[in-house]
């Protein structure tokens, strides 16, 4: 989740949820604070799986629903995916992505030479990129321990 210099999370996500028309539900409130403590980028089922310990009548749909809606109004990104569950990464920030083709494991790195990648002129020509992510397939050392 984007994190704000002057404001604490939660009145950033206030703030994007009227600016979007969105009630802040106690239920969107416990996605929002779920998101913002995970280190990972969770599945829907995962989130599911927390909140319903405070939440015990949450059904998936709202969790579900209520992650892509915080996608669709740019709170969060979907990730990649290479065939398993969708994946929702709470920092939208720049940054890319080495993906565990084994395990699944989605890691975050930074480095301002990917963030520089010119778009190739045919693809500008003929589409608007909205946003550019490397991904970069590797064995997690965890994985290629085990190899």
């Amino acid at each position: 989740m984007q994190k704000s210099k002057t404001k604490n999370p939660l009145d950033s996500f206030r703030d994007a949820c009227r600016k979007h028309n969105l009630r802040v539900t106690p239920q969107r409130i416990a996605v929002h604070n779920e998101l913002v403590k995970s280190k990972e980028h969770p599945t829907a089922e995962a989130m599911f799986q927390s909140i319903k310990k405070v939440f015990p009548n949450v059904s998936f749909d709202t969790i579900n629903r209520t992650l892509l809606t915080f996608a669709r109004i740019g709170l969060i990104d979907v990730v990649e995916g290479q065939g398993g569950p969708r994946r929702f990464d709470p920092n939208p920030g720049k940054h890319h992505h080495l993906h565990c083709i084994k395990c699944g494991k989605i890691i975050d790195f930074y480095d301002e030479r990917y963030d520089k990648l010119k778009v190739p002129k045919d693809i500008e020509n003929r589409f608007r990129v909205l946003s550019k992510r490397v991904v970069l397939n590797i064995l997690c050392e965890e994985c290629e321990k085990k190899k």
